[in-house]
């Protein structure tokens, strides 16, 4: 009998952790779920040092970009919480550092102007959803 608590306990502890893998996958689909566009998963650990996956997001405003962190911040709550968060309160750009995952939500024209997916371009990207892959901005106006 106490095997099988043990073994629930383990099975309850381990559903409330997730790789870095899972992590950046879900910030996209987190991401996709506020309308996000040109969503992201870069692979870094073989370029850099900083953390496992960059997630590279756009938002066509300041108050979608704010809603989008938000939307990755609550959804991931149950998995450990954010070590930092930059830019939020102006939402042109915010970061968002899970130590193995680094999220990036842009405001659409700051993320041309700082070209991430430039700098990063090397690295290589991870499949996503083809939904969530294909999503792009509807128009400018």
């Amino acid at each position: 009998m106490a095997t099988k608590k043990a073994a629930a306990v383990t099975a309850a502890v381990e559903k409330t952790t997730l790789s870095a893998r899972e992590r950046a996958l879900r910030c996209a689909e987190l991401a996709f779920d506020k309308k996000a566009f040109d969503i992201r998963v870069v692979e870094i650990t073989k370029v850099s040092s900083i953390a496992d996956f960059l997630v590279i997001i756009s938002g066509g405003s300041d108050r979608q970009v704010q809603a989008i962190a938000d939307s990755i911040r609550t959804g991931l709550k149950k998995f450990g919480k954010v070590n930092d968060i930059e830019g939020e309160s102006e939402g042109k750009w915010i970061v968002m550092d899970y130590g193995d995952v680094l999220v990036h939500v842009f405001h659409d024209p700051i993320r041309r102007y700082y070209d991430l997916d430039g700098l990063w371009s090397m690295a290589p990207e991870l499949e996503l959803p083809k939904a969530v892959r294909e999503a792009r901005k509807e128009s400018d106006f």
